[in-house]
């Protein structure tokens, strides 16, 4: 590892695996999976793996970008922009941008959740009353009592 400082501040600069999974609710699994994206970059020592508070804020980033329903390809640009990036301008211009794709990739999806609920709301309608004519004529039936 290649930490500045005392072994305590080494220490605290840096996570195990099953520090990160236990903070974030992942598995290491999937922490393992943003590493063979390329998104994170552990030391090793021995088998264990050691990840730094740059790796922290990336897992972040790519868990934050998950959530938001970016592609990996979407994500991996922007943790890599926050790597490159001389100002925050770009980062955050670009970040708008993908925040309004994803809100109106969500309100689209809401729309149809509305439409196809008007669609249900109907068809239960239409048993409701199917219902309530089979009833109607049930009840106009005459009872014939046995002999």
């Amino acid at each position: 590892m290649n930490h500045e400082g005392s072994a305590d501040d080494r220490q605290a600069q840096s996570f195990h695996i099953s520090d990160l999974a236990r903070e974030f609710g992942i598995t290491p699994r999937t922490i393992r999976f943003w590493e063979d994206q390329g998104l994170l970059f552990p030391d090793r020592d021995g088998q264990a793996r050691i990840f730094s508070r740059r790796d922290r804020t990336r897992l972040k980033l790519a868990l934050r970008g998950k959530r938001l329903g970016l592609s990996l390809a979407e994500i991996k640009e922007m943790i890599d922009m926050y790597d490159t990036a001389r100002d925050e301008s770009s980062q955050l211009l670009k970040f708008l941008d993908v925040l309004a794709q994803r809100r109106a990739a969500f309100e689209r999806q809401r729309e149809d959740i509305e439409a196809v609920l008007d669609e249900i709301a109907g068809f239960e309608q239409q048993c409701r009353e199917l219902l309530a004519e089979e009833a109607a004529a049930a009840a106009r039936q005459p009872v014939f009592d046995a002999p």
